[in-house]
């Protein structure tokens, strides 16, 4: 399953989870919750920005991704780039915004087994070569979003895929520090790692693919898939 950034589709709303989520529940990624609801006018030049910016990533990567470069593709000032976004970082965290929504809807509530109704470990095993994959087709962008270090693990989409991963471990590990372990697997995915494994050592995804689901396996005592 891909998860392409195209900043021209529509996303649809998030459906309601299909499962009880015990007192934790997913965070839904999107504006800063002080972020007000955009108008309509504001809410059209903030998808002509971020289509300008996936222009210039299509066109030259994501280092001709700047604020002043947007600005001049979308043909408006700097200053209406850097209110809408605050920095560099955050406009590209914009552009990752719709592939996380799409994840967390088809985790939510898509078919299984990434979604509800197949066992919790089936879904933890699909819900990691959801990411790996997603991760692996945007990661120029996602390495060059990511916040600075203090900020990682409290961004919402981080928050998001810790939260469905803790629950998906509870189901299957009641007794065990689940919000350790879903940490330690969601380290596997981290967008550096990927990098470093399948760029910088040359690791196939099929490899990276079977890796996750070996730690899965490990981590929650279960045997692998037939």
């Amino acid at each position: 399953m891909l998860y392409a950034v195209f900043m021209s589709s529509v996303v649809p709303p998030l459906p309601q989870p299909q499962e009880p989520f015990d007192t934790q529940q997913l965070l839904e990624v999107g504006p800063a919750p002080e972020e007000p609801c955009l108008r309509a006018d504001a809410a059209r030049n903030r998808a002509r920005l971020l289509e300008a910016a996936a222009r210039l990533i299509a066109e030259h990567g994501v280092a001709g991704v700047t604020m002043e470069a947007v600005a001049a593709a979308a043909e408006v000032g700097k200053g209406t780039v850097f209110r809408r976004f605050g920095d560099r970082t955050g406009l590209l965290m914009a552009l990752l915004d719709h592939s996380s929504r799409q994840l967390q809807a088809d985790f939510l509530g898509g078919p299984p087994p990434l979604g509800p109704g197949a066992p919790p470990v089936e879904r933890l095993r699909a819900f990691g070569v959801a990411v790996l994959y997603r991760a692996a087709e945007q990661l120029d962008l996602q390495l060059a979003a990511q916040p600075e270090p203090t900020r990682r693990y409290a961004n919402p989409p981080i928050q998001a895929l810790r939260t469905h991963v803790t629950m998906l471990l509870r189901q299957i590990e009641p007794d065990a520090d689940c919000e350790l372990l879903a940490q330690t697997l969601l380290a596997y995915l981290d967008p550096a790692q990927i990098h470093h494994l399948a760029r910088q050592c040359g690791m196939p995804m099929e490899r990276l693919e079977a890796g996750w689901t070996d730690l899965v396996d490990r981590i929650t005592r279960t045997l692998p898939p037939r």
